[in-house]
């Protein structure tokens, strides 16, 4: 399982990092986030023994837009393809993200998103997680 899903997010990765084909033929890889652990330090959690399922959501947050609070039970990373994105947990740690970031999110954690900008944010999230187990949970 733990081979399925390396392969899987290293092939995610490879597709949102803006593998190109240039005029120079040559093909680019830029690595937007790779750790064990979450943007706020915390050692992600060990995947699950069950059947793995891969989740992708594209998410736009409209500008001057909260989420609510929630946590995910499962690892997931991002990308932040266009505008900006704050997230905040329920202990005041915060992450400002740029598009063209990426990040590693917190796991069972409460924590919740908020777009400042005068633009929409938008997000494309994968979660490594498991057939018919919630991947969000809210508050």
């Amino acid at each position: 399982m733990k081979r399925f899903l390396t392969v899987t997010i290293i092939l995610a990765a490879a597709v949102l990092s803006g593998c190109a084909h240039h005029s120079s033929g040559k093909i680019e890889v830029q690595t937007l986030a790779k750790s064990g652990q979450s943007w706020d330090g915390s050692v992600l959690p060990g995947y699950p023994e069950a059947a793995p399922e891969i989740t992708i959501l594209r998410i736009v947050i409209p500008p001057k837009t909260e989420l609510p609070l929630h946590q995910h039970p499962v690892i997931n990373a991002g990308v932040l393809l266009e505008g900006q994105l704050t997230v905040t947990t329920d202990q005041q740690e915060t992450l400002h993200l740029k598009a063209g970031e990426g990040l590693i999110e917190v796991s069972n954690k409460w924590h919740y998103g908020r777009n400042d900008g005068d633009k929409p944010a938008e997000i494309i999230v994968f979660y490594a997680g498991t057939k018919d187990e919630p991947i969000t949970i809210k508050k």
